[in-house]
């Protein structure tokens, strides 16, 4: 490990005003890179193997340290010695409540507390093609703050991409989400992202709050960071649905009404810090 990295932040002095739901933390190996991968999973069975696997091959823990942050899986899917054996660096099982951004709370803070300068976050489900990883960290290096994937934009794939998803993301959840970001967005409900250091321990932004417990925080950074002048991006890669199955733990009715009720929230400005 190089010996400059285990140099202690000194950016988290409002650190102890952040909400943050309780977890455990299975730490398998030390830190070797500036830059994580974030992986969010609950019950991906063989899926988030398959992901892992995939990222082993083409050498992603040689870019940037592998973690993954469990909202309570009971499959038995996320063997420590697996994980171990396909380069994961640390286990994070939130066991406070919420989902998916209560998940994503207890991830930035273990990454922030670590000391990264960036993380990228990548689905658990394997739809995600993990060789654009490479190029979000580039990104994060040249000054980027915010990398959103897309798949609609010049060199994306979106393979058996459901019709109704598309025409939830393409004729709604975009351009809502880029007229009030005032930035031109193509593929808001993707959580392959990356996120600079700098972005998350903004005063302005504050991830850390009891606010953000199911999809909120996707679309909140979506328009938040935009609007107070970060650099933002888009990056082509690719999204591949598995014929005949949608991996996904939003219900097909209620939980995209839920999901369009966050979205005219973050539009409206009601998670932005008071």
């Amino acid at each position: 490990m190089d010996p400059t990295l285990e140099k202690q932040p000194n950016d988290l002095q409002a650190s102890s005003n952040w909400e943050v739901p309780a977890y455990r933390l299975d730490v398998l190996a030390e830190r070797a890179h500036e830059y994580c991968v974030l992986i969010p999973v609950i019950n991906e069975g063989q899926r988030i193997a398959d992901l892992l696997r995939r990222m082993h091959e083409i050498g992603t823990s040689s870019l940037a340290d592998i973690i993954i942050v469990d909202g309570g899986s009971n499959d038995g899917s996320l063997e420590l010695s697996m994980l171990k054996e396909y380069g994961v660096r640390t286990l994070i099982t939130k066991t406070g409540p919420g989902k998916l951004s209560a998940q994503l709370r207890c991830g930035y803070a273990y990454v922030l507390q670590q000391g990264y300068v960036g993380v990228v976050t990548i689905d658990g489900n394997n739809k995600d093609d993990p060789g654009a990883i490479a190029a979000f960290i580039e990104a994060l290096r040249s000054g980027v703050d915010f990398v959103q994937a897309s798949r609609f934009i010049a060199g994306g794939i979106g393979e058996n991409t459901p019709l109704s998803r598309w025409i939830a993301i393409r004729l709604v959840h975009a351009p809502l989400s880029s007229l009030a970001a005032r930035k031109w967005w193509t593929d808001t409900t993707q959580g392959f992202r990356a996120y600079s250091r700098r972005l998350l321990i903004d005063e302005r932004v504050q991830p850390f709050r009891d606010i953000f417990r199911t999809y909120e925080l996707l679309a909140y950074l979506s328009v938040r960071a935009p609007r107070l002048g970060f650099n933002c991006q888009e990056l082509p890669t690719a999204r591949r649905y598995p014929a005949g199955e949608v991996p996904t733990k939003i219900s097909s009715i209620r939980g995209n009404l839920e999901v369009f009720k966050i979205l005219l929230a973050a539009c409206c400005g009601n998670y932005n810090p008071k």
